[in-house]
């Protein structure tokens, strides 16, 4: 059968049937209860004698071995003047974000680890089934080999549903990018099943998306990156997988193309700004930074700003390594990342908007209709912002607003307010440039092409309920 046509199956099967929900959120439960986790803010290394320090002749903070990442400082320029200043996460590596699938008495589930991140809000969040930067892996920290590594090592021997390189949060990353990989393997190919992992449908990490930080970012993005759109299906299966959605509107915006191409005006947008924008960046030694202070436990922006640099002293089980310190940003608040949808002529559409940010890779990608950071949070600078907010305190067509965690293993105790808010298109009269109405079928293939959709579009867009 069409593994599409098993993934929406496996979307439409919410109570699973190797492990109920109740099963699985007492595992998380347990595993929170059971597992000792320690983290204090402590003051940064006065000198190069600990294995995290301020280089002065690199002007980063780095570790000993080179790995894992850097912190330093960047600056935008526009017309000779710095416009913007801040300390950036430099990781050239590209890290595994793998799930592994397989059909399970008939119905595919997909093997998710209950994993713990330096800093997650609540310790214990529902992760891919390998989640491991290229430092993990090759073991340059000196821990163990992550497990189920060699499925991915050796992906061509098995079904690749995704494998596609995304970016992350490139508000903090510079250029940082992961692999997002999805393995189908053989329904009669054994898997060892550690304590540490589940299986669970489609259906069921959806509802536990609807509970505050349970089910982390990287889960999140490589499920929005399944691609619904380029597989071929049949008229039976189209018919087979139509039974599966309550919500038609999402059904004909998947799987039946009626809209116009507007690939050609997205490109076009996003390559008059790679093309046009005349900002410049740079790269500079971290106390170079005048707007940033050098604070004993903590680096900070002499005025409002979206984060902070903290430096913390971890002990945790259930990790490759034990014990370690390290660096970590703290975000100063909570975002908001928020999507209008509307229904067009019986198809759902999505009002996307492209958006620089100072770490994109390739400058500019598409992203939610609303994306405010703390620092500039309810300031809204257009009529589709004010709406946003007005409809959202009135709870007025809100179809999702949860709270969800970023990166565990780079930022600190952050979390993100995800709402997607329903809206009748025709009363939105003046849709100001570089914003788009989209249908899912062409934000699905936009997401097979890497660097196109960004993380908070992408976060969002893997809620939705069939």
């Amino acid at each position: 059968m069409n593994s599409i046509v098993d993934i929406v199956k496996s979307w439409a099967h919410v109570k699973g049937n190797v492990n109920t929900n109740d099963e699985i959120l007492k595992w998380v439960r347990y595993r929170n209860e059971k597992v000792k986790v320690r983290i204090d803010k402590t003051e940064f290394p006065k000198d190069n004698n600990g294995f995290w320090f301020y280089d002065r002749q690199e002007g980063c903070i780095r570790n000993k071995n080179h790995s894992f990442f850097t912190i330093q400082g960047y600056q935008q320029i526009n017309e000779g003047n710095i416009i913007l200043e801040q300390p950036i996460i430099m990781q050239n590596e590209i890290g595994y974000l793998g799930i592994l699938c397989k059909k399970i008495d008939g119905v595919l589930n997909f093997l998710m680890q209950a994993k713990i991140e330096p800093g997650n809000i609540n310790k214990i969040q529902i992760s891919p089934t390998i989640q491991a930067t290229k430092s993990n892996f090759t073991q340059k920290h000196g821990g163990g080999k992550p497990p189920y590594l060699d499925y991915f090592l050796n992906a061509e021997k098995h079904h690749i549903i995704v494998d596609q390189i995304q970016s992350e949060q490139s508000s903090r990353f510079y250029k940082k990018r992961n692999r997002n990989i999805l393995v189908e393997l053989n329904e009669d190919e054994e898997v060892k099943v550690l304590p540490s992992h589940k299986w669970m449908t489609l259906g069921q990490i959806k509802e536990l998306m609807k509970v505050d930080n349970l089910v982390n970012m990287d889960t999140r993005t490589v499920l929005s990156c399944i691609p619904y759109s380029v597989e071929k299906i049949t008229a039976e299966e189209q018919k087979e997988i139509d039974t599966c959605f309550k919500d038609k509107a999402l059904y004909r915006s998947i799987f039946e193309k009626k809209s116009d191409n507007l690939l050609p005006a997205i490109y076009c947008y996003m390559n008059n700004y790679k093309m046009f924008d005349e900002k410049q960046t740079r790269l500079v030694p971290l106390d170079s930074l005048k707007d940033w202070e050098f604070g004993k436990k903590e680096i900070r922006c002499k005025y409002d700003y979206d984060f902070k640099v903290v430096y913390c002293d971890i002990e945790m089980e259930g990790r490759e390594v034990k014990k370690w310190t390290q660096p970590l940003f703290e975000a100063i608040g909570i975002a908001v990342f928020g999507l209008f949808t509307c229904v067009e002529k019986g198809v759902r559409k999505f009002l996307v908007c492209a958006r620089p940010e100072v770490g994109c890779h390739d400058f500019i990608e598409l992203g939610p209709t609303v994306q405010m950071e703390p620092s500039n949070k309810r300031h809204a600078k257009n009529e589709l912002e004010e709406l946003f907010f007005k409809k959202l305190e009135t709870k007025d067509g809100v179809k999702k607003n949860v709270l969800l965690s970023e990166e565990g293993g780079r930022f600190y105790h952050e979390q993100n307010q995800n709402v997607i808010i329903e809206v009748d298109k025709e009363k939105i009269k003046l849709i100001p440039k570089g914003y788009f109405w989209v249908d899912f079928f062409t934000l699905n293939l936009l997401v097979q092409i890497n660097n196109c959709l960004n993380i908070q579009l992408r976060n969002l867009l893997s809620l939705l309920d069939i």
